[in-house]
């Protein structure tokens, strides 16, 4: 028994040691024990209390509105704010020191960590003021295009149609150009181009569009926002429409197979009604042993004609 109480004696002795001090505050061993295990219970009481939060502002389906997500957000990130504070008070830290080290985390910041408290900020803004919300389908400037599946204070994730997840720092969102597609109404409308023939009947291409575009499931028709067929330019080789249709946002979180699936419609309507699709031709014309390429165009002439 006296051997360890020896053994424990001379532990806590070396556990004492002061290994050096910050702004007069000296830190020893025992004392970084303890700050770990602030930190961690720190830690867990935070993730915790998100966690209840996101608990008590669910629905039935298993979601929570965007002002609950930003109050778990945020409450986990004032707790382990107070938590290190804690920390700190109880290493002995005093407000000199507390300054002094105030006055390094400024020098690292003037070097090098300016992004890092940009996307922060940003993040906080994010949160509050809820331009983006989890589930908003974005479309970024720099290209990224998704659904928002997790909001940081340093960053948001977005995954794409593909399921990628792309991590895109929170300042983008406040300095750039951003596109959400269900910000407010969780309807839009649509404009899928395509061309036909000219010569081609107007009335039998608008009914072959909007034939096309009632064959989506997705497609609103209600009184006001009937799907429309509009000639929007003469073009080379066709006549260039556009079908313009209204969707829900079952279909505008996923631009891409949208469009796809109301072009293979259109396409199917217009083959029943042997409507030509046009496309560039290109003659082959002979003229004094010379190879000459020429490109078809209605109003154009044969070379050397």
């Amino acid at each position: 028994m006296d051997t360890l109480l020896m053994i424990y004696g001379r532990l806590k002795e070396i556990a004492l040691i002061p290994l050096f001090s910050i702004g007069g505050t000296q830190i020893s061993l025992l004392s970084m024990c303890g700050l770990f295990i602030i930190l961690v219970i720190v830690w867990r009481v935070g993730v915790l209390f998100e966690k209840t939060i996101a608990r008590i502002g669910s629905n039935q389906a298993n979601e929570f509105s965007p002002g609950w997500y930003a109050l778990s957000r945020i409450s986990r990130y004032v707790i382990w704010i107070v938590g290190f504070i804690i920390g700190l008070d109880y290493l002995g830290f005093s407000m000199a020191s507390f300054a002094v080290v105030g006055g390094a985390i400024g020098v690292g910041l003037g070097f090098g960590l300016q992004t890092v408290i940009s996307n922060f900020v940003a993040g906080i803004i994010i949160l509050i003021e809820k331009i983006i919300k989890v589930g908003d389908f974005v479309d970024l400037q720099s290209g990224v295009m998704g659904k928002v599946t997790e909001i940081n204070l340093r960053y948001t994730r977005v995954t794409t149609t593909d399921l990628i997840d792309i991590v895109v720092p929170n300042s983008e969102f406040t300095s750039g150009r951003v596109i959400n597609w269900t910000l407010g109404e969780r309807e839009r409308r649509l404009h899928i181009p395509f061309g036909v023939a000219y010569g081609t009947d107007k009335q039998l291409v608008k009914e072959a569009a909007i034939a096309a575009a009632m064959s989506v499931d997705g497609t609103d028709s209600a009184i006001g926002r009937e799907p429309d067929a509009w000639l929007v330019k003469f073009g080379e080789n066709s006549l260039d429409f556009e079908l313009v249709v209204w969707v829900g946002s079952e279909l505008i979180i996923s631009p891409g197979k949208t469009q796809a699936r109301y072009l293979w419609a259109i396409e199917d309507e217009l083959r029943k009604r042997r409507i030509e699709i046009p496309f560039p031709q290109r003659d082959l014309h002979i003229r004094s042993g010379t190879l000459a390429v020429s490109v078809n165009k209605p109003d154009s002439l044969p070379l050397g004609a």
